[in-house]
């Protein structure tokens, strides 16, 4: 089943691992909407600049850390998502809190395994 996730921290780069992530989630079948600090395509999928308000997210995967999240958490908490997974080095207590208090899942993991062990 298709789940469609918000790739926060999207870059170009492809030893990043949220460019692998973008392409493993739509190589996966996933819808992906990628943001990022510079527009660009990766695996067919846009990387947009400007926050994109969609229904029905299931996923928010970050891959910015703590002090760059700060500017995203009304964002992430209007987009209403299953859950929100911190990928090694996005971890958060204070955006934790948040999500506890709205309801929103954590998941404190790594996209890119999730995927490979069929747990995403």
């Amino acid at each position: 089943m298709s789940k469609k996730t918000v790739v926060l921290g999207a870059s170009l780069k492809p030893e990043r691992y949220s460019y692998k992530a973008v392409k493993a989630l739509s190589n996966n079948n996933h819808e992906v909407i990628a943001i990022g600090l510079r527009k660009g395509e990766v695996n067919a999928v846009p990387i947009v600049t400007e926050e994109v308000i969609e229904k029905d997210i299931d996923t928010v995967s970050l891959y910015l850390n703590p002090a760059r999240q700060e500017q995203y958490y009304d964002y992430i908490l209007q987009l209403k998502p299953k859950r929100v997974i911190f990928n090694p080095g996005t971890e958060n207590p204070e955006l934790y809190k948040l999500l506890d208090k709205n309801q929103i899942e954590k998941e404190i993991a790594c996209t890119l395994v999730l995927l490979r062990t069929n747990q995403y």
